[in-house]
């Protein structure tokens, strides 16, 4: 802390810089804490040439791991200035640059820092303006692209749009390190949703995204949280495998290393043998040797009693040799029987193996078989909700025709009808005989215009009728569908059908939510026809009434344009509900299309997984075969070497009895002395 001190002290001397109080007071701080691995300098304002005195001291120091620069009102040049020194350093772990108002510059020096700095793992960019310039911002995101060693990056509050969400999207395809990104309050939006869920369908390290505060629907959400989830799961199977490899290398290890023993074992007790060997044949030889040398300087009397007591020498001896071949013989055969039951027993274990990596394959290969199967059948059930989408978009779209052409015709004839009311007032100051005609005459159409409307309104709540019961046909064709699907899911993937069941359940929930707000639909249409014939009655109980005035008149179709507005309304209503309905039923279709790409790498996981354990396995049996085979080598030399030895001692007793018998039978048995 003190080297920092005096370095940052000596630059400033150097450049002509004033040393900056609060910089200086807060080392002292840091110092007396004790707290050698953090500084910070949160709430300080930070000059341009502190920033650039600390971007060199920063640039050869090697004491701080966390760095707080939070809230410090630095500039475009001094975050230019300070970001540069950091770059070459190798300490800094985390980077606090929360609340500094960073923009183009800014952001540019910080995708420089991302390409350059090489153990850099959390940086805070909250409460800054990176998204503003979208340059700017997409030069951040191909340091991050580059980067290789940054696990949590925090974006929040960067008026970041669609444009800038694309741009780090396309980052997080080519980034394999990130783990944690935070980008809540900004301005996403769906199409900045949809760019993220496509880039998490190439990205397999990010299992922490918080997107809060971004006008997302929720469907997107929803998918991009089964995505995350896909990439945690992902990662624990990752970790799983490298542990199980590990465990399985550990394995192997020490049957190496048991076999190596064993073997070095067998070597020194073979060696053991042939010297004891070799040292009771070179005492039997020289024993001999001298005992021959003697009889020869002795006297000749004395060579029969010593040739016989060498014979039983030479016997015992030969007894000796022929215990311990017999002992020899009996410890290889012991070898041999442990070395066949050993070769049985690793060859039992090898048929257990492939027998259980044969069982595996299979099962895994069913599974394969009966995913491929689901997926079929899910595409071809995604096929037929698409072609229904568009055939409700078309009935959507032929209602607001529909719609348009009522209005359009319903505005006509109010047009009219008023056109007829200022006629007929200027009548009835002629004649009251003419009002009464005219009234008469226009209380008649507007009886026909109501009977009209009255029919037209039947026949479309006849339509919706007809929607509604084509509705509870796919719903049941939906169920049955459901029923054999789960059915088919219990029998071929137990660990699948909580999934699957929830899924259908909350299918089968939405067509009923959907039934019943046809039902509420068509009642509110009947009680709206109800509420239409009583106002028809009232109508014509009025009609009857021959002594109304125009000012009633002029009411009563005031009453009907504000019913008409309303049926409208409620028609607008409807067909945005079902508008609605639909585009959920879409987002649905979509989690599930990228559910269904989480499985498919799942299953590719899994087989790479399996073609790497059975790769293992055969080098692993390969390497335990040509072990056995060198053993077996080496014993076969070994009992060579033996039966060699054995041949060796045989014809050396052999060639020492003919040369005893040579000797007993050749020497004079009688001593007669000369005359």
């Amino acid at each position: 802390m003190e080297d920092f001190r005096r370095t940052y002290l000596r630059l400033c001397k150097e450049g002509g810089v004033e040393p900056q109080e609060s910089v200086l007071a807060q080392l002292q701080e840091t110092r007396g804490a004790a707290a050698g691995s953090r500084l910070d300098l949160r709430g300080h304002s930070l000059s341009v040439d502190t920033c650039a005195v600390l971007g060199r001291v920063f640039h050869k120091d090697t004491l701080f791991t966390e760095l707080a620069l939070s809230d410090c009102m630095l500039t475009e040049e001094g975050a230019k200035l300070l970001l540069n020194g950091l770059c070459a350093n190798t300490t800094v772990k985390v980077l606090d640059l929360k609340g500094n108002n960073l923009r183009s510059t800014g952001a540019e020096a910080l995708g420089k820092l991302l390409v350059r700095n090489k153990t850099l793992c959390r940086l805070v960019l909250e409460w800054n303006a990176l998204g503003m310039w979208d340059e700017a911002f997409s030069v951040f995101c191909e340091g991050l692209a580059s980067n290789a060693c940054l696990t949590q990056l925090d974006l929040r509050n960067n008026q970041i749009n669609h444009q800038g969400a694309s741009e780090l999207c396309l980052a997080l395809k080519r980034n394999s390190t990130l783990q944690q990104l935070d980008v809540r309050w900004n301005n996403i939006g769906l199409l900045g949703g949809r760019s993220f869920l496509e880039a998490l369908q190439q990205n397999r390290t990010l299992t922490h995204l918080e997107m809060a505060g971004n006008n997302i629907p929720s469907d997107t959400l929803k998918a991009l949280e089964q995505a995350m989830d896909h990439n945690s799961d992902r990662q624990s199977t990752m970790r799983e495998s490298r542990s199980r490899t590990q465990v399985l290398s550990k394995e192997i290890q020490i049957l190496k290393e048991e076999k190596g023993r064993q073997f070095l074992n067998l070597m020194e007790t073979i060696d053991k043998q042939r010297d004891e060997m070799g040292r009771s044949t070179r005492s039997a030889t020289t024993s001999i040797h001298v005992g021959q040398l003697q009889e020869a300087l002795n006297e000749r009397k004395s060579v029969v009693n010593s040739l016989t007591a060498k014979l039983q020498m030479t016997e015992a001896a030969l007894a000796m040799s022929e215990q311990k071949n017999h002992n020899l013989g009996e410890q290889l055969t012991r070898v041999k029987t442990e070395k066949d039951e050993q070769r049985e027993r690793q060859s039992r274990e090898r048929k257990k193996e492939q027998e259980d990596s044969v069982l595996r394959e299979g099962k895994l290969l069913r599974e394969i078989n009966s995913m491929s199967e689901t997926n079929i059948q899910l595409k071809n059930k995604l096929e037929k909700m698409e072609s229904r989408c568009k055939s409700q978009q078309d009935q959507i779209f032929e209602l607001k025709q529909d719609l348009t052409n009522s209005t359009a015709e319903l505005k006509l004839r109010l047009a009219q009808a008023e056109e007829r009311l200022e006629i007929e007032k200027k009548r009835s100051k002629q004649s009251l005989e003419d009002m009464d005609n005219l009234r008469q005459k226009e209380v008649d159409h507007v009886n026909r215009h109501l009977e009209e409307s009255e029919r037209a309104l039947q026949d479309r709540i006849l339509k919706l009728e007809g929607q509604r019961i084509q509705l509870e046909e796919e719903l049941s064709r939906a169920k049955a569908a459901c029923v054999t699907e789960r059915a088919q899911a219990e029998e071929e993937l137990g660990k699948v059908r909580a999934q699957v069941r929830l899924e259908e359940q909350q299918r089968v929930s939405g067509l009923e939510e959907k039934l019943r707000g046809l039902r509420q639909s068509r009642d509110e249409s009947q009680s709206h026809c109800s509420q239409q014939k009583q106002t028809i009655a009232e109508l014509q109980a009025r009609s009857g009434q021959q002594s109304m005035e125009t000012d009633g008149l002029r009411r009563r179709i005031e009453e009907l344009q504000q019913e008409l507005s309303g049926k409208d309304q409620e028609k607008v209503a409807e067909v945005s509900r079902v508008r609605v309905e639909l585009q959920e039923q879409i987002g649905h279709l979509q989690a599930e299309r990228t559910a269904q790409g989480g499985l498919k790498e799942k299953i590719a996981a899994l087989e790479r997984e399996m073609k790497v354990l059975a790769s293992n396995h055969r080098e692993a049996i390969l390497d335990k075969e040509s072990e056995i085979s060198s053993l077996f080598e080496k014993l076969r030399l070994r009992e060579a070497e033996i039966q060699r030895m054995r041949e060796d001692e045989a014809q050396r007793a052999s060639f020492l009895q003919n040369a005893i018998l040579a000797y007993v039978q050749g020497s004079p048995l009688h001593y007669s002395p000369k005359k």
